[in-house]
């Protein structure tokens, strides 16, 4: 009691807003702030998506959403049982993977290490090993050293390596993701085009945060460090074409590894951007819960003392650190971290690079017509990230999506 207590009372913001939170969910669901049902149940395909909705439909206030996540993942894992039980074991391996899927949104409700969300937790554990033993591609459940304990990763191959080294994509997740929800169960952008993927929980993320490693404003140099030195190792990886992609605050986490990691990667890519210095609109202006979640990322109680720290994000100081190609696709009107602190930085950068932003749209490049109408953001990632693992030229390029869709490129 005494612990849920002190986490109901981080911030003001959260303690005094708590009631229109709870209000807003009612009225219009889980996705209040941003996204959530469709980008992270989208994964597992239909199944993932009608399991998301259902949960989705039976949350009317916020502390719905981690039971009711969990109840549809308890749904999903009883029916995978019943399939393996009778060697249906495709169907089997689908429903383990979106019950994972549940179990780590879950996971996300939960601003402390409690009961409840190690509960989720275990369950997300043994349903995605499951899913692991049926899954249509090779997946490996990896701990990578690092400080007294280990990073949590999954490896994904696009195929049994049989003596092929594949380039790989070190994929650095959000505030709201994990490394369960990297890669889809079919049909994945980054498999699909011959593409191995490392999707971590790096510091202050998922399991890696259970075990004790909180963010702090450059540890991921460090991480990803760690994660080139373990991929070098792997005989299916070709460890001279690295790429990495960040999304959200992996724009922030992303940026931080590709300055440290310099010519070790052939290129960078992060979409829905929070490389404002100091944090300052997700952490006073967006939803409360951006700051109660990261404060719990970074291991803070008291919001002083994190408002002190989040001033040491300012990404503007390792800009020509940065070596290797890089790219961020963002909204124009992204509602976390506004476009002007991208242009400012994109114009510290001195390696090739390229920015692509959709006319009026959000952090998830959504609610606009240009969103809508323009290229998908998993074609124009990961066709770039494929092409600097190629070793093709880079073009260093502003573009602006409009509304009708079109791409207007020009030369930075």
């Amino acid at each position: 009691m005494e612990k849920t207590l002190r986490m109901e009372n981080r911030t003001k913001r959260w303690r005094e807003q708590r009631w229109l939170l709870d209000s807003v969910v009612k009225t219009v669901g889980p996705e209040w702030d941003q996204g959530r049902l469709g980008s992270k149940g989208g994964r597992g395909g239909s199944l993932g998506l009608a399991a998301f909705r259902r949960a989705g439909a039976r949350m009317k206030k916020f502390d719905d959403i981690g039971p009711e996540f969990g109840r549809e993942g308890r749904r999903l894992e009883d029916i995978a049982k019943q399939f393996e039980d009778q060697g249906r074991t495709v169907s089997a391996c689908e429903n383990y993977f979106v019950a994972a899927l549940l179990y780590a949104s879950a996971q996300w409700s939960y601003f402390d290490i409690n009961e409840e969300d190690l509960e989720w937790e275990r369950r997300m554990i043994e349903t995605y090993d499951r899913f692991i033993q049926y899954a249509p591609h090779p997946v490996e459940r990896v701990d990578i050293p690092f400080q007294d304990t280990a990073l949590s990763a999954f490896l994904h191959l696009p195929a049994p390596a049989n003596g092929t080294k594949f380039p790989c994509v070190l994929h650095i997740g959000g505030m709201d993701g994990s490394k369960e929800n990297m890669v889809a169960l079919h049909g994945d952008s980054a498999l699909t085009r011959g593409l191995a993927v490392l999707a971590l929980d790096g510091p202050g993320q998922g399991e890696t945060r259970n075990r004790g490693v909180t963010i702090s404003s450059d540890n991921f140099a460090a991480a990803a460090e760690a994660a080139v030195q373990w991929l070098a190792n792997r005989p299916e990886i070709d460890a001279d074409r690295l790429v990495i992609r960040g999304s959200s605050f992996g724009t922030y986490y992303g940026t931080v590894a590709a300055a440290g990691l310099k010519n070790k990667i052939r290129g960078y890519c992060g979409t829905g951007v929070c490389q404002e210095p100091g944090c300052d609109t997700i952490f006073n202006t967006a939803s409360p819960t951006f700051k109660v979640r990261f404060m719990f990322m970074a291991g803070y109680e008291d919001e002083d003392a994190f408002d002190e720290f989040r001033q040491e994000f300012n990404l503007r100081k390792i800009a020509r650190d940065i070596t290797a190609p890089y790219m961020i696709v963002a909204g124009q009107a992204d509602q976390l971290s506004p476009i002007q602190h991208t242009y400012d930085l994109f114009d510290l950068i001195e390696a090739p690079k390229r920015l692509v932003v959709y006319q009026d749209a959000d952090h998830s490049m959504g609610n606009a017509s240009s969103g809508a109408l323009g290229e998908s953001r998993d074609s124009l990632v990961y066709d770039w990230l494929r092409d600097r693992v190629d070793g093709k030229p880079v073009i260093s390029e502003r573009v602006l999506v409009d509304n009708r869709g079109h791409m207007n490129a020009s030369p930075y």
